[in-house]
């Protein structure tokens, strides 16, 4: 796409328009930027994104992202629905909780509808987005767009929950652990940026394992345990308290409360 355009530009909106200057290699003047407090756009102007109203976003994009949240969507598209009529639009959604079928209500189903969930890593290069649609050729266009920054997968609509609670605030979950290592790593002798430093690299290292080996992360636990060794008496120590479970439990948890985010 020549232009985008990204209603809602927040932390993920902004994240997103990086990634795409970045690694999508755009012109940061081709991609429009919008939020109902512009002077919080003020620096990305100056790095030479088109900050402008919502209005004139969709008129000069070709593709436009929604990222609002769940309860402004249908006000912010019904004052839209004029500017879809052309129905030469992709309007790829980042909002939770709101179907591709409420978007096509509101947009009087002259939209190209996908909905995606990225996480914050994407102004790095290193998202997982999810993708659903129900165009096929869409899908697959919206999909080449994101594959440049970090993992893509099309899933089914109905998974788009489980994608935000794994994806988008599974990006917290693991910074609380990494949180968790560079603490234990103070306590046991390190400064506070050399412990988050091995934390953050290991953790990196330990995801980089299971992606290029595509092995089971029992399997890379094996490699590293051995009997009456420090690392299964720690391992083993963590599960004493829970951890696995913890875990299991904090992201069912989160789920169980996507629905009532409108």
């Amino acid at each position: 796409m020549k232009k985008v355009g990204i209603i809602g530009a927040g932390n993920i909106g902004c994240a997103i328009a990086k990634g795409l200057v970045t690694f999508g290699k755009m012109d940061p003047s081709d991609v429009y930027l919008s939020r109902k407090k512009k002077e919080l756009l003020s620096e990305h102007r100056k790095q030479g994104f088109s900050v402008t109203d919502n209005h004139r976003l969709v008129r000069e994009s070709g593709l436009v992202f929604l990222s609002v949240l769940p309860g402004q969507a249908k006000e912010v598209l019904l004052d839209l629905k004029e500017e879809f009529k052309t129905g030469d639009k992709i309007l790829v959604s980042v909002v939770s909780a709101v179907s591709i079928r409420e978007i096509n209500e509101w947009t009087g189903n002259k939209a190209k509808v996908v909905r995606i969930m990225p996480n914050t890593a994407i102004e790095f290069g290193a998202s997982m987005t999810c993708i659903a649609g129900e165009d096929e050729p869409v899908v697959e266009m919206v999909k080449a767009i994101f594959e440049p920054l970090g993992q893509t997968m099309v899933i089914k609509e109905q998974l788009m929950p489980a994608a935000t609670i794994m994806g988008a605030c599974g990006i917290a979950f693991f910074l609380r652990f990494i949180r968790a290592v560079s603490q234990g790593g103070i306590q046991i002798g390190f400064h506070a940026e050399e412990a988050g430093m091995i934390a953050a690299q290991t953790a990196m290292g330990a995801a980089e394992l299971l992606m290029k080996t595509g092995n089971h992360p029992e399997t890379e636990i094996d490699r590293v345990t051995t009997p009456m060794g420090v690392t299964i008496a720690g391992l083993n120590e963590m599960e004493h308290f829970g951890l696995s479970s913890a875990m299991i439990k904090g992201i069912v948890k989160s789920y169980s409360g996507i629905s009532e985010l409108k």
